[in-house]
């Protein structure tokens, strides 16, 4: 008995609050144009009229105030309502998706909460670029990106039809290729092209909402080297300097272009008749 006396004395004395902010739900996920409610309370440690702020960071760690000085701010107007016990929004965007603080001081006490929400938005078409044609041994790279998909999408590339595995090397029918396939940022990657990468290429993005989304095929065809072209084309460049230097002699040769000595006379009659009309 007598310690409990002593301990509520000592809190009584020293001024010890707690000041803590709750949420009832740190992480939230709602669908796109539905509303929601971001809960969060305080201890009566802050008073009976602490200050509540809320802001929001996206996903840049770009920060906007949502709720100030007693009222919402900026686009946040006739979206969102205060309510004691957190704030609600009549209908939420993509856009929204992001870190909600809900920060309370009071009586010189402060404290802050994060809340994740999550605005689901099915993937839409990803966008591809695989190219149609790479030289054997060349590195190609092959891209994918679903820019509405929220959670962000993972992607499946396929080739002829038949889902790429993230590691071929597991897998006998796969172990020949060697392909580097990053299923985050939808990236299919060959260091050195072969023959065996020939097919055609399409991929796949899916992020649990709604119907998983598929590209447009493209074929990319991998070539060999034309070494014979090369040849021929250094061939005929030879050919092409040897007939104009064999022009440059025999045109010199016949007298059709002048000589050094000529050439050196006329600038001597030039300047003599220069010379004369002074």
């Amino acid at each position: 008995m007598l310690t409990f006396v002593f301990v509520c004395l000592s809190v009584s004395v020293t001024g010890l609050h707690a000041f803590t902010v709750t949420v009832a739900n740190p992480s939230v996920k709602v669908k796109e144009n539905e509303g929601v409610d971001l809960k969060c309370s305080y201890s009566a440690d802050f008073g009976s009229s602490p200050r509540v702020e809320w802001k929001f960071r996206d996903h840049k760690g770009s920060q906007t105030l949502v709720y100030f000085d007693n009222q919402p701010t900026g686009k946040y107007v006739g979206r969102i309502t205060k309510y004691e016990g957190g704030i609600r929004f009549n209908k939420v965007t993509r856009a929204d998706t992001g870190n909600y603080d809900c920060e309370v001081s009071g009586n010189t006490g402060y404290d802050e909460k994060t809340i994740r929400l999550t605005v689901l938005v099915p993937p839409s078409k990803p966008v591809s670029r695989i190219p149609t044609s790479v030289t054997t041994g060349s590195n190609a790279v092959l891209t994918c990106f679903d820019v509405d998909g929220s959670p962000p999408s993972t992607y499946i590339w396929y080739k002829d039809n038949t889902p790429l595995p993230v590691d071929p090397t597991k897998f006998p029918n796969f172990k020949n290729l060697t392909y580097k396939l990053n299923s985050n940022t939808g990236n299919l990657e060959f260091a050195s092209v072969s023959k065996l990468d020939t097919g055609s290429y399409f991929c796949e993005a899916n992020n649990g909402e709604g119907v998983p989304q598929r590209g447009d095929a493209v074929r990319m065809e991998v070539r060999d080297l034309n070494v014979g072209g090369i040849v021929a084309g250094v061939i005929v460049a030879l050919l092409a300097v040897g007939l104009l230097l064999f022009g440059l002699w025999y045109a010199k040769k016949k007298g059709y272009l002048p000589s050094k000595k000529s050439r050196k006379q006329d600038k001597t009659t030039s300047c003599l008749y220069t010379a004369q009309n002074r």
